[in-house]
Parts: structure tokens; C-alpha cells; sequence
């Protein structure tokens, strides 16, 4: 009896040294197969629709603390800078700071400008809905969708070639449809659909260009920065009414300069 009693726990101990050494055995297999990576597990409905509420808002706060406040009231500017989904125009790294009141980068040396800078330039144009605008600078495409949004048709201009057909791409994806991209150097406009009933600059030149003077509509007005790159400059809104130019200094800015064989 006792014999074997032993000899059971014996063979006991002998089959859970089997198991175990089985379960080894199977855990090396499992350890030496190549890793495979899984897909990212899709964002919970319920997690995406707190990240879009949460975006809402801090583009209403960025409208009602950052323009508004400052006395930006045109409806329509208001209505636009409230709908386009800024984040969507900076780099991911960047998204946390979308609504935030500053520039941003967004590579090959350019930025997206602070948002109140965007709402007062396009107030100062004092746009119709249908009106036809240029763009000179196209960054990221953000001042392009604002002018979209508001019912423009707009053309806009970017030297940066990276930058223009990834603006392209990014507004056309976005469903605006009267916008039109073009890779080109913007201080000599865009002639073929001239004359402009405005025109926005959201970079420095050291003077005003004439060639877009020449390409604004009688009763059309531009907006732009002037002075020397790396330092304060000027904005300025320029008024044609016939052959009269009228020009008026609204106050103080800092741009990315103007680049081109000008």
C-alpha cells in the first residue's frame, strides 16, 4: 500500500512535470514566431464624438476670447473662424495648440497665422458672398477655407511646392470647391483671373507689388503686410477706386517674408 501510494504520487508528479514541461515547450514556440503587429483598434464612437465636442469648443472659445473680444464683429468672419476645423491645418504634433493664441509652424520655414490675425485681414476686406479674391501665400490652406467657407471664390498662390499640393489636396478632401491652388511665385498674382474684387497677402514683401495693385477690380482692396523680413512691419489696406490708390496703415504685425525672384 504504501509502494504504491508512492509510486502514484510518482507518476502524479511525473505527468505535471509532462504538462509543464508541454506548456514550455508550447511558450518557446509561441515566443520564437516573428511578432506581428495588430491594426490600431479603431476610436470608440463614444471617444471620438468627446474629441470632436471637445474641439468645438475650443474653437468657440477661440472665437469669442481671441476675435470677438477684440472687436472683430463681421457675422460672416465670425461664422467661418467658429466652422473651419483649424486643427485639421497644422501638424499632428501641433493639434494641442490648434485654437491656442499664437502662429504655428507648419515646415519649410512657413506658419499658419495666429487665428485673431486671419479674422481681422479678412474683416478688413469687407467681403460680398461671390466675390473673387487672390491669396498670396497658401501655408497650410487655412486663410483659403476661411475665404471658402464664407462663400468666395478664391485663388490662391504658394512657392512653397510641398506646401501648395498638400493645401490642394487637403481643401479639395475638405469639399471646398471654389478654391483654386496654384505653385506659383505670388508676388506677380494670378493675371489670367484677374481682375479681384480683394486681395490678402499673408506674407511680407518689402512694398507694396504692383503687379497685384494692377489686378484689383475698381472698388476692390487688399490687405498685406510691409517692412523688412525678421521684424515689425506694417499692415496696410490698400483702396482703388478708378485710377486713385489710397492706402492706410492699420497698425503692427510680424510675417514670414515674402519670397520670389522679385
Amino acid at each position: 500500500m504504501g509502494w504504491g501510494h508512492t509510486t502514484l504520487r510518482r507518476i502524479g508528479l511525473l505527468r505535471v512535470a509532462g504538462v509543464v514541461v508541454l506548456v514550455l515547450a508550447l511558450g518557446g514556440l509561441l515566443l520564437t514566431r516573428p511578432w506581428q503587429a495588430r491594426p490600431p483598434a479603431a476610436t470608440p464612437p463614444a471617444t471620438a464624438n468627446v474629441e470632436a465636442e471637445s474641439l468645438a469648443n475650443a474653437r468657440h472659445e477661440m472665437v469669442e476670447s481671441q476675435i470677438r473680444a477684440r472687436g472683430v464683429s463681421d457675422p460672416a468672419v465670425l461664422a467661418a473662424m467658429e466652422t473651419v476645423p483649424r486643427h485639421l491645418f497644422v501638424p499632428p504634433e501641433s493639434v494641442h495648440d490648434a485654437y491656442a493664441d499664437h502662429p504655428l509652424p507648419i515646415g519649410y520655414g512657413q506658419t499658419i497665422s495666429q487665428p485673431y490675425v486671419v479674422a481681422w485681414m479678412t474683416a478688413l476686406l469687407r467681403l460680398q458672398p461671390g466675390d473673387k479674391v487672390l491669396e498670396i501665400g497658401t501655408g497650410s490652406g487655412y486663410q483659403a477655407a476661411i475665404l471658402g467657407q464664407m462663400g468666395m471664390e478664391v485663388y490662391t498662390i504658394e512657392i512653397v511646392e510641398p506646401l501648395a499640393t498638400e493645401a490642394a489636396a487637403r481643401l479639395a478632401a475638405m469639399g471646398y470647391e471654389t478654391i483654386s491652388v496654384l505653385h506659383a511665385d505670388g508676388y506677380y498674382g494670378w493675371p489670367e483671373h484677374a481682375p479681384f474684387d480683394a486681395i490678402v497677402v499673408t506674407c511680407a514683401p518689402d512694398h507694396i507689388p504692383q503687379p497685384l495693385v494692377a489686378q484689383l477690380a475698381d472698388g476692390g482692396r487688399m490687405v498685406l503686410p510691409v517692412g523688412p523680413p525678421g521684424s515689425y512691419q506694417s499692415l496696410w489696406l490698400v483702396e482703388k477706386q478708378g485710377d486713385q490708390i489710397q492706402t492706410s496703415n492699420q497698425g503692427g504685425v510680424i510675417f514670414v517674408p515674402l519670397t520670389g525672384q522679385h
